[in-house]
């Protein structure tokens, strides 16, 4: 029992993707409100870039900045080796802050849509706009 604790413990960000995920998911699927989905949607972006951002940490390691990498002690820091594993990789979190930019534009621009298909079809209900599009 105590192995189950600490693997839960251990790996507790892992769970809290997967939950987001899956609630993001169901609302994508199984609402049928325009809003809820897109609520949904933005919960499953989110939970895409907590996993990115926690997959790119590292314990122990330390920001890729070289000190007095030009200038004064320069020749110290060149003659001794760079270890690429004690420094954390700077990609995922650049990439993930470009995504968090992509996903309030993608909110924004789906409640837009949302708005202009309530004025023309005075609901966000799915079943009742297909209705009225098959009238038509």
């Amino acid at each position: 029992m105590p192995d189950l604790i600490s693997s839960i413990v251990d790996y507790y960000n892992y769970l809290i993707y997967i939950t987001l995920m899956m609630i993001g998911l169901y609302a994508m699927i199984a609402k049928k409100n325009l809003v809820k989905k897109i609520v949904g949607m933005n919960i499953f972006q989110t939970a895409i870039i907590l996993f990115y951002v926690s997959i790119g940490a590292k314990k122990g390691a330390t920001i890729p900045i070289i000190q007095h990498g030009h200038g004064e002690g320069a020749d110290e820091i060149t003659s001794s080796v760079i270890k690429a594993a004690e420094y954390i990789n700077p990609l995922p979190h650049v990439l993930m802050l470009t995504a968090i930019v992509v996903a309030v534009a993608t909110l924004g621009v789906a409640l837009a849509l949302a708005i202009k298909v309530y004025n023309r079809y005075e609901t966000l209900e799915e079943d009742e706009i297909l209705a009225q599009i098959r009238e038509k």
